[in-house]
Protein backbone atom coordinates (compact mmCIF):
# COMPACT_ATOMS: atom_id res chain seq x y z
CA UNK A 1 0.00 0.00 0.00
CA UNK A 2 1.96 2.86 -1.59
CA UNK A 3 0.55 6.15 -2.55
CA UNK A 4 2.52 8.36 -5.14
CA UNK A 5 2.71 12.05 -4.71
CA UNK A 6 3.31 14.02 -7.31
CA UNK A 7 3.70 17.91 -6.80
CA UNK A 8 4.41 21.36 -9.14
CA UNK A 9 6.81 23.23 -7.44
CA UNK A 10 6.08 26.85 -8.42
CA UNK A 11 3.38 28.76 -7.19
CA UNK A 12 2.68 25.09 -5.21
CA UNK A 13 5.42 24.10 -3.45
CA UNK A 14 7.12 27.44 -3.03
CA UNK A 15 4.48 30.41 -3.11
CA UNK A 16 6.27 32.34 -6.06
CA UNK A 17 7.56 31.36 -10.12
CA UNK A 18 11.10 30.62 -9.33
CA UNK A 19 11.87 32.55 -13.04
CA UNK A 20 10.46 35.63 -12.12
CA UNK A 21 11.70 35.92 -8.50
CA UNK A 22 15.29 35.34 -10.39
CA UNK A 23 14.58 38.77 -11.94
CA UNK A 24 15.56 40.64 -8.28
CA UNK A 25 19.07 40.02 -9.22
CA UNK A 26 18.78 42.19 -12.54
CA UNK A 27 19.80 45.42 -12.63
CA UNK A 28 17.07 47.37 -10.73
CA UNK A 29 15.76 44.64 -10.03
CA UNK A 30 13.88 45.02 -13.54
CA UNK A 31 14.59 43.06 -16.90
CA UNK A 32 14.71 46.03 -20.11
CA UNK A 33 11.13 45.99 -22.18
CA UNK A 34 12.57 44.56 -25.33
CA UNK A 35 13.56 41.39 -23.37
CA UNK A 36 10.77 40.91 -21.56
CA UNK A 37 8.54 41.47 -24.95
CA UNK A 38 10.55 38.48 -26.63
CA UNK A 39 8.42 35.87 -24.92
CA UNK A 40 6.63 33.64 -27.17
CA UNK A 41 3.92 31.33 -25.85
CA UNK A 42 5.05 27.65 -25.33
CA UNK A 43 8.48 28.78 -25.45
CA UNK A 44 9.06 29.91 -22.07
CA UNK A 45 12.86 27.59 -21.21
CA UNK A 46 14.11 29.76 -24.85
CA UNK A 47 13.20 32.63 -23.09
CA UNK A 48 14.64 32.27 -19.41
CA UNK A 49 18.09 31.30 -21.62
CA UNK A 50 18.09 35.11 -22.95
CA UNK A 51 17.28 36.20 -19.46
CA UNK A 52 20.09 34.37 -18.05
CA UNK A 53 22.15 35.80 -20.49
CA UNK A 54 21.48 39.04 -19.73
CA UNK A 55 21.99 38.37 -15.83
CA UNK A 56 25.79 36.83 -17.04
CA UNK A 57 26.50 39.84 -19.03
CA UNK A 58 25.96 42.33 -16.31
CA UNK A 59 27.92 40.71 -13.86
CA UNK A 60 25.64 38.74 -11.75
CA UNK A 61 27.46 35.57 -10.24
CA UNK A 62 25.77 32.34 -8.82
CA UNK A 63 26.52 32.94 -5.55
CA UNK A 64 24.48 36.04 -5.48
CA UNK A 65 21.71 34.05 -7.51
CA UNK A 66 21.75 31.37 -5.13
CA UNK A 67 21.50 33.57 -1.95
CA UNK A 68 18.63 35.25 -3.48
CA UNK A 69 16.52 32.06 -4.84
CA UNK A 70 16.97 30.69 -1.23
CA UNK A 71 14.87 33.65 0.21
CA UNK A 72 11.73 32.81 -1.90
CA UNK A 73 8.89 31.31 0.52
CA UNK A 74 7.38 28.34 0.92
CA UNK A 75 3.32 27.95 0.39
CA UNK A 76 1.24 28.25 3.55
CA UNK A 77 1.54 25.14 5.48
CA UNK A 78 3.99 23.86 3.27
CA UNK A 79 7.13 23.24 5.20
CA UNK A 80 4.93 21.31 7.86
CA UNK A 81 3.70 19.11 4.87
CA UNK A 82 7.06 18.28 4.03
CA UNK A 83 8.45 17.45 6.87
CA UNK A 84 5.13 15.29 7.60
CA UNK A 85 5.73 13.39 4.10
CA UNK A 86 9.47 13.33 4.73
CA UNK A 87 8.38 11.17 8.45
CA UNK A 88 6.14 8.81 6.61
CA UNK A 89 8.46 8.35 3.22
CA UNK A 90 7.85 4.47 3.80
CA UNK A 91 4.03 5.20 2.89
CA UNK A 92 4.64 7.93 0.12
CA UNK A 93 6.92 8.05 -2.86
CA UNK A 94 7.00 11.43 -3.89
CA UNK A 95 7.99 13.64 -7.09
CA UNK A 96 8.51 16.70 -8.42
CA UNK A 97 7.03 17.58 -12.15
CA UNK A 98 8.28 21.15 -12.31
CA UNK A 99 8.90 23.74 -15.43
CA UNK A 100 11.51 25.40 -13.25
CA UNK A 101 14.98 24.26 -13.68
CA UNK A 102 17.64 21.67 -11.51
CA UNK A 103 19.48 24.37 -10.30
CA UNK A 104 17.07 26.72 -8.60
CA UNK A 105 14.84 23.36 -7.28
CA UNK A 106 18.33 21.84 -6.15
CA UNK A 107 19.20 25.66 -4.17
CA UNK A 108 15.72 25.71 -2.92
CA UNK A 109 15.06 21.94 -1.61
CA UNK A 110 18.62 21.81 -0.10
CA UNK A 111 18.50 25.30 1.66
CA UNK A 112 15.25 23.84 4.11
CA UNK A 113 16.60 20.41 3.70
CA UNK A 114 14.01 18.82 1.81
CA UNK A 115 16.22 17.04 -0.55
CA UNK A 116 15.29 13.58 1.04
CA UNK A 117 11.45 14.09 0.85
CA UNK A 118 11.63 13.32 -2.85
CA UNK A 119 12.53 10.50 -4.55
CA UNK A 120 13.30 12.27 -8.08
CA UNK A 121 12.68 15.70 -9.94
CA UNK A 122 11.93 15.75 -13.07
CA UNK A 123 12.46 19.49 -14.44
CA UNK A 124 14.80 21.53 -17.41
CA UNK A 125 18.36 20.59 -16.96
CA UNK A 126 20.29 23.93 -15.87
CA UNK A 127 24.15 24.37 -15.40
CA UNK A 128 27.02 27.28 -15.09
CA UNK A 129 28.84 27.19 -18.18
CA UNK A 130 32.97 27.76 -17.73
CA UNK A 131 32.25 31.45 -17.97
CA UNK A 132 29.60 31.63 -15.17
CA UNK A 133 26.42 32.23 -16.80
CA UNK A 134 24.07 29.91 -16.20
CA UNK A 135 22.29 27.72 -19.14
CA UNK A 136 19.00 25.97 -19.34
CA UNK A 137 17.63 23.06 -21.65
CA UNK A 138 14.64 21.89 -22.63
CA UNK A 139 13.49 18.89 -20.12
CA UNK A 140 12.76 16.25 -23.26
CA UNK A 141 10.90 16.10 -26.95
CA UNK A 142 7.41 15.43 -27.02
CA UNK A 143 4.23 15.39 -29.09
CA UNK A 144 1.81 17.00 -27.29
CA UNK A 145 -0.16 20.08 -28.69
CA UNK A 146 -1.40 21.02 -25.43
CA UNK A 147 1.79 20.68 -23.36
CA UNK A 148 4.82 23.60 -23.98
CA UNK A 149 7.87 22.67 -26.48
CA UNK A 150 9.97 21.70 -23.27
CA UNK A 151 7.65 20.15 -21.40
CA UNK A 152 4.37 17.57 -21.21
CA UNK A 153 3.79 16.25 -17.89
CA UNK A 154 1.72 13.72 -18.35
CA UNK A 155 4.68 12.03 -20.29
CA UNK A 156 6.70 12.31 -17.26
CA UNK A 157 4.07 10.75 -15.05
CA UNK A 158 3.74 7.95 -17.95
CA UNK A 159 7.08 7.46 -17.80
CA UNK A 160 7.46 7.34 -14.61
CA UNK A 161 4.38 5.00 -13.29
CA UNK A 162 5.65 2.33 -16.41
CA UNK A 163 9.43 2.41 -14.99
CA UNK A 164 8.08 1.61 -11.25
CA UNK A 165 6.06 -1.00 -12.62
CA UNK A 166 9.01 -2.50 -14.24
CA UNK A 167 10.20 -2.53 -10.60
CA UNK A 168 7.54 -3.88 -8.70
CA UNK A 169 5.65 -0.99 -7.50
CA UNK A 170 2.53 0.06 -8.45
CA UNK A 171 0.36 2.89 -6.62
CA UNK A 172 -3.05 2.46 -4.11
CA UNK A 173 -3.70 6.15 -5.50
CA UNK A 174 -2.05 9.12 -6.99
CA UNK A 175 -2.21 12.75 -5.61
CA UNK A 176 -1.57 15.43 -7.95
CA UNK A 177 -0.95 18.75 -6.04
CA UNK A 178 -0.59 21.47 -8.65
CA UNK A 179 -2.02 25.05 -10.21
CA UNK A 180 -1.28 25.86 -13.56
CA UNK A 181 -2.78 25.39 -17.09
CA UNK A 182 0.74 22.68 -17.93
CA UNK A 183 -0.60 20.88 -14.80
CA UNK A 184 -4.32 19.74 -16.62
CA UNK A 185 -2.64 16.99 -19.05
CA UNK A 186 -1.19 14.97 -16.21
CA UNK A 187 -4.88 15.34 -14.48
CA UNK A 188 -6.35 14.24 -17.12
CA UNK A 189 -4.04 11.32 -17.22
CA UNK A 190 -5.07 10.64 -13.66
CA UNK A 191 -7.92 7.50 -12.91
CA UNK A 192 -11.11 7.38 -10.81
CA UNK A 193 -9.32 6.54 -7.39
CA UNK A 194 -6.82 8.89 -7.79
CA UNK A 195 -7.24 12.76 -6.85
CA UNK A 196 -6.13 16.31 -8.40
CA UNK A 197 -5.75 18.96 -5.83
CA UNK A 198 -5.78 22.19 -7.57
CA UNK A 199 -4.65 25.31 -5.70
CA UNK A 200 -7.24 27.60 -4.81
CA UNK A 201 -7.71 30.81 -7.46
CA UNK A 202 -4.97 29.65 -9.75
CA UNK A 203 -5.22 28.77 -13.37
CA UNK A 204 -5.92 24.99 -12.78
CA UNK A 205 -8.64 25.23 -10.64
CA UNK A 206 -10.60 26.81 -13.32
CA UNK A 207 -9.44 24.56 -16.22
CA UNK A 208 -11.03 21.69 -14.11
CA UNK A 209 -14.54 23.65 -13.57
CA UNK A 210 -14.61 24.68 -17.44
CA UNK A 211 -14.32 21.35 -17.93
CA UNK A 212 -16.65 19.97 -15.97
CA UNK A 213 -19.49 22.88 -17.21
CA UNK A 214 -18.83 21.51 -20.74
CA UNK A 215 -19.47 18.31 -19.60
CA UNK A 216 -16.49 16.42 -19.90
CA UNK A 217 -15.17 16.31 -16.36
CA UNK A 218 -11.48 14.93 -15.36
CA UNK A 219 -11.90 11.04 -14.05
CA UNK A 220 -10.55 11.36 -11.16
CA UNK A 221 -11.55 13.10 -7.56
CA UNK A 222 -10.51 16.93 -6.91
CA UNK A 223 -10.22 18.27 -3.98
CA UNK A 224 -9.17 21.99 -3.88
CA UNK A 225 -6.73 23.37 -1.41
CA UNK A 226 -5.75 26.54 -0.07
CA UNK A 227 -3.05 25.97 2.20
CA UNK A 228 -0.65 23.06 2.36
CA UNK A 229 -2.78 22.10 5.38
CA UNK A 230 -5.35 21.16 3.37
CA UNK A 231 -3.55 18.27 1.56
CA UNK A 232 -1.68 17.02 4.98
CA UNK A 233 -5.45 16.87 6.35
CA UNK A 234 -6.03 14.55 3.28
CA UNK A 235 -2.96 12.62 3.62
CA UNK A 236 -3.76 11.87 7.51
CA UNK A 237 -6.95 10.58 6.34
CA UNK A 238 -5.59 8.06 3.48
CA UNK A 239 -3.33 6.89 5.88
CA UNK A 240 -6.10 6.25 8.37
CA UNK A 241 -7.94 4.05 6.13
Amino acid sequence: MKFLLVFDFDHTIIDENSDTWIVKCAPERKLPNELRNSYQPGHWTEYMGRVFVYLGDNGVKEDEMKRTMTTIPFTAGMIELLGFIGENKELFDCIIVSDSNTVFIDWILEAAGFHKVFDEVFTNPAAFSNTGYLTVQHFHAHHCAKCPKNLCKRKVLKEFLDKQLERGVSYTQIVYIGDGGNDLCPVMFLKKNDIAMPRQGYTLEKRISQLAQSLSPVQCSVLVWSSANDIMSYLKLLIKE
